[in-house]
């Protein structure tokens, strides 16, 4: 099958930025165009700023990424994954299915959610969410069930 010479130029762009990721800034790493049929195994990863430039800060993937106007996109199977400076994991959230603004780098859902701690040791699930990259901050807003594990050197009362 030919491709077409813009098709050309666009798959040298997306080799060319998938190369120069900057610390602190968001890069898709398979690009997704408005119009083109869906990009499986979808993933855009942010990093941390200085003095950790090369550690993942977040990482959000999916399956399947399908584009919308205006910069969104439509992630199935979203796997968002955050991470310590120090790279071990911080949460791993996922859901069937999510609209994902690259302009405003939020993600939102009316599905459900779950979401694990790095540990494994508290879990939250519920339904519709909205996650801001730019500040780290997920709201889950209904049927929201947290269950956090404890052990014998854990003692909480409530």
């Amino acid at each position: 099958m030919k491709m077409k010479c813009a098709q050309m130029i666009l798959m040298a762009g997306a080799v060319l930025l998938a190369g120069c990721k900057k610390p602190g800034n968001s890069v898709a790493d398979i690009p997704v165009q408005p119009g083109a049929p869906g990009t499986k195994n979808f993933a855009s990863v942010e990093y941390y700023t200085a003095p950790n430039p090369t550690q993942m800060k977040t990482r959000l993937s999916g399956a399947e990424a399908q584009p919308l106007p205006d910069g969104l996109l439509v992630i199935k199977q979203l796997k968002l994954e955050t991470f310590n400076t120090n790279g071990n994991p911080q949460a791993v959230i996922e859901a069937p299915e999510c609209v994902y603004d690259t302009q405003s780098n939020t993600a939102n859902s009316a599905g459900h959610l779950q979401l694990q701690s790095g540990d494994g040791k508290i879990r939250t699930e519920g339904d519709g969410f909205l996650w801001r990259q730019d500040d780290s901050f997920l709201t889950i807003s209904n049927h929201v069930h947290t269950v956090i594990e404890t052990g014998p050197e854990m003692n909480i009362g409530l």
